[in-house]
This record gives C-alpha cells, sequence and structure tokens, in this order.
C-alpha cells in the first residue's frame, strides 16, 4: 500500500480528521488529500465526510490494501478476484525475486494439492500463497510446513473452530473419540535451493472458510460449517501474523504443532512409496518427521500420506 495512504488511514482510524489537519500532519496539499481518500473508497474503505472531517468506518473489504491495514506482519498483498493458483503466481513471482508477498485470492479455478490433486477452491475461502527467502539449509524446509499449519489452526481457533493438525499439515476438526476427523485447510508447500542454502520457500494454505460445508468433498467442513462466518480479511492477518512469528522462531514450531496436535496418540497407517508403515504415532522429531511405534520398533517417517485408523 501506498506508505503516504497508509498514514491516512491511521490518522482516520483514531477518529474524525479534517482535510486541513491531515494536508498539516501528512506534509501534503489539500488536493493530495482529497486524491488519497477517493483512492481509498474506490478500494472499499467506507471513509465519510461530515462536519468534523473524514471519518473511517467499519473495514469490511477483503483486498490488498484492507489486508495490509492493520497488518502486524511485514508482508505485501497481491489480491486477485479469481486466479489459476496462487501458489503458482507466487512462484512467477519468487522467480523475479519477490520476497514477504502473500498472494490472496477470493477463487482459485486452477488449485491443486499434494500429488497433483485437484481439489475445489471456490468464492468465499482463504487462498494465500506466501513466499519467503529465509536464511535456512533445506534440510530446515519442513519447518516452514508445520509452521503455516500451526498458524492456519491459530486462526481457526481464534474463529471459534476446534481446529487440530493432522500429520504433517491438514488442519482438520476432530469427530468423536476415534481419530475421526472433518477436512478444513490444505497446505503445498513448494521450494527452490541449493545442497546448502534455501533460494525460496512458498507455503500455499487453502481454508474452507465462509463456503457451505454440503458443496465441499465428501470429509471436508468449513468455518461457517463448524463456527459460522468469519472475518476473512481478519482471518488472513492472524494467519500472516502467527506464521511470520514462528518463521521467525524456528525452536517454537515444534512444540506449538505437538499441542495442536490430532495425530499423536493414533492408531496411523502412513503410505510412502518404499511401503507402509502401520503403528501409534508417538512423536514428532525436531524436523517434523513422525515417529510411529510399530510391531518391530520404533520407525521415524519423513513423508507420506497418514491415516488415522480405528484403534485395534
Amino acid at each position: 500500500m501506498n506508505e503516504t495512504r497508509r498514514a491516512v488511514l491511521e490518522a482516520l482510524a483514531d477518529g474524525p480528521v479534517s482535510g486541513p489537519e491531515l494536508a498539516e500532519s501528512l506534509d501534503i496539499s489539500r488536493a493530495a488529500v482529497w486524491k488519497h481518500i477517493e483512492a481509498l473508497r474506490d478500494a472499499d474503505f467506507d471513509i465519510e465526510s461530515g462536519s468534523n472531517g473524514y471519518e473511517l468506518g467499519e473495514v469490511t473489504a477483503y483486498n490488498a490494501p484492507a489486508v495490509e491495514f492493520g497488518l502486524e506482519a511485514p508482508f505485501s498483498v497481491e489480491y486477485h478476484d479469481a486466479v489459476g493458483s496462487t501458489n503458482d503466481r507466487a512462484r512467477d513471482l519468487a522467480a523475479d525475486g519477490a520476497a514477504d508477498v502473500a498472494v490472496l485470492a477470493d477463487e482459485q479455478v486452477g488449485s491443486r494439492g499434494r500429488l497433483e490433486r485437484e481439489w475445489t477452491a471456490p468464492s468465499g475461502g482463504v487462498w494465500v500463497s506466501v513466499i519467503s527467502r529465509p536464511e535456512i539449509t533445506p534440510a530446515q524446509a519442513p519447518l516452514y510446513t508445520l509452521a503455516s499449519a500451526v498458524a492456519a489452526a491459530t486462526a481457526a481457533r481464534e474463529a471459534g473452530v476446534d481446529a487440530q493438525i493432522k500429520w504433517p499439515n491438514d488442519v482438520v476438526v476432530p469427530v468423536g473419540d476415534e481419530g475421526d476427523y472433518r477436512k478444513l485447510t490444505g497446505i503445498l508447500t513448494e521450494m527452490e535451493g541449493e545442497m546448502d542454502r534455501v533460494e525460496w520457500i512458498i507455503v500455499g494454505v487453502g481454508v474452507n472458510a465462509n463456503i457451505d460445508a454440503e458443496t465441499l468433498p465428501e470429509g471436508a467442513t468449513s468455518i461457517r460449517d463448524e463456527a459460522g462466518d468469519v472475518d476473512r480479511r481478519r482471518f488472513v492477518q492472524r494467519f500472516l501474523e502467527e506464521f511470520d512469528r514462528y518463521r521467525n522462531d524456528l525452536e517454537a514450531i515444534v512444540p506449538a504443532w505437538r499441542d495442536l496436535s490430532h495425530t499423536l496418540g493414533q492408531h496411523v497407517r502412513v503410505d510412502r512409496p518404499s511401503g507402509e508403515v502401520v503403528g501409534d504415532a508417538v512423536d514428532v522429531t525436531e524436523s517434523g518427521a513422525l515417529v510411529v511405534e510399530t510391531d518391530e520398533g520404533r520407525e521415524t517417517v519423513s513423508a507420506g500420506d497418514c491415516e488415522h485408523l480405528r484403534p485395534v
């Protein structure tokens, strides 16, 4: 967002301010104040003109300026009403050198998940991909996936949903006491780098937010269905703020993930190319790998599709 425009919003947030007062405090002309006010109105900010000056109403817009306003994390936002894939767009931006950019869309028309699986991303959801350029090794990259899951689960819990994490990064809502769940959020992480360093990481997060659950695939749920509609602007802000918090404190990620886990303590089957692993999920390592207690002993699984099984 234009820095002067941001300063205008911050001034209006404290109450009515006259045009001359804005012009003096920002060291710009009254004509420039008017132009900035009109630009903010064009961005769907509710700004009224009254006897006491300009006054900012409730921020209800869902776009880049609205998400950036009040965001306590160092991300710029690129918003699309519709886009093929926020991850694809983020990858293009990363290739051009972008950093700390969140690509946000109301709708995705070419979305995909792990193993190139297609999935729906209709209007009303939260579809966002975040570009980071961390100074970490590739071995630490999975922590960013765990951090995004913790951030998404935290934002969902603040919205009133009993959100937990199924290993490694699905945010789910538990059903009953036998490990069942409904899926709320999917996460897809992409990375480019060399043997000893990461060039960029993109975490793509898709949240079924203000969507009717009956329109979703079987086994999925939405924030609307679990707790009512959520303020998507604030949800995105909280996700970005929590993600920024954890990417700057890598040692805090795994303990936070453990606290939100729905998988630990469950009887699981993990499918992987080298064969399945069946047993009890007992822990995750500091790199996010799942530790499974099998009949033959403990086995550490770095990647695979995890399924919760009925207790034996």
